[in-house]
């Protein structure tokens, strides 16, 4: 499929769905090659911090005590080990985070310099290596630019929310933010431009077709936030039925209600975790799609790489 191409709002979803069609085996095979390591270690955290809310938690609500008490006198006790755990999943966080963030802009990047997905893992990895530089330098004035853009999208996301109508409307203010910092970072991998330079070309994408690119974008987060919430609804109601009709109405013993909040949470947690994952890797695919396809209207890159072609074979 052809990424540099001028598309339109239907388009946009069109050709990602087609995309993930043509190429979604070969895409998420190589994303969890790349980031499986860094997903496991995410998944362990979180195992933890779940077994924690459920043991502290649920433990107190379900015992009769006072469940933030009993956590600030587990943080007291075990406060060391509460630091080194923060630390370790922030830090983890970040670089996983930004691994697994950037790995749609290289692949799509691949793909368009070798015309198709004939690359594999290790040119992936390599291109990697090449721009862990200019991957920090992303990560670090993103975080400082984002600062003040934080404080904008507040104010605009209260505006929205004390409107029913503008509620609905959060999914394109996040959209419109995402697609900012992607197509930032895919310019900024092209090594054309300089990081904030890169900032400023991607607001200019962004005002070609803003209300069909922030659009398309926006709808592709609301439809993964409902199907992410029904999936993991499932599991939730399936083990909360079960909470009631098979624990005994009078003296219910707190380790079996305990030990199923248990597995709930962590059933919950892990399918979260996994659709999560894919459904932002696809939202992503999608301004992948926008970026390429808002670049060749500012640049004709695939009119001017065709007639390049015809005046070579002549």
């Amino acid at each position: 499929m052809q990424l540099y191409k001028s598309r339109g709002f239907s388009a946009f979803f069109q050709d990602t769905f087609t995309f993930i069609k043509q190429n979604g085996k070969h895409y998420f095979k190589h994303f969890f090659i790349v980031n499986g390591i860094f997903l496991l270690i995410l998944m362990a955290i979180g195992y933890l911090i779940s077994k924690f809310y459920t043991d502290i938690l649920f433990g107190g609500i379900i015992q009769g005590g006072n469940s933030s008490n009993q956590i600030d006198a587990y943080i007291n006790e075990n406060f060391g080990l509460f630091i080194l755990l923060m630390i370790v999943f922030i830090v983890t966080a970040l670089v996983a985070g930004l691994i697994s963030y950037s790995y749609t802009a290289i692949y799509l990047k691949l793909y368009s310099e070798n015309d198709g997905k004939n690359f594999d893992t290790k040119q992936i990895v390599q291109v990697y290596k090449q721009n862990l530089g200019k991957l920090f330098i992303f990560l670090i004035c993103g975080i400082l630019l984002g600062i003040p853009l934080a404080f904008v999208l507040g104010i605009g996301a209260f505006i929205l929310i004390i409107t029913i109508i503008g509620f609905l409307l959060l999914p394109f203010l996040a959209g419109a933010f995402s697609l900012f910092y992607n197509m930032t970072l895919m310019e900024y991998l092209e090594q054309k431009r300089g990081i904030w330079d890169s900032f400023g070309y991607a607001w200019t994408l962004m005002t070609k077709k803003f209300w069909a690119a922030v659009g398309s974008v926006g709808l592709f987060y609301l439809m993964a936030y409902v199907v992410q919430n029904v999936i993991t609804l499932i599991p939730y109601l399936f083990f909360m039925g079960s909470l009631f009709t098979n624990i005994p109405e009078s003296n219910p013993n707190p380790e079996e209600i305990g030990a199923t909040f248990m597995v709930m949470m962590l059933v919950v947690f892990f399918i979260t975790f996994i659709v999560g994952i894919i459904l932002n890797n696809i939202t992503q695919l999608n301004q992948g799609i926008v970026f390429y396809s808002l670049k060749e209207d500012n640049e004709n890159v695939n009119t001017k790489s065709v007639i390049d072609q015809i005046g070579s074979g002549e």
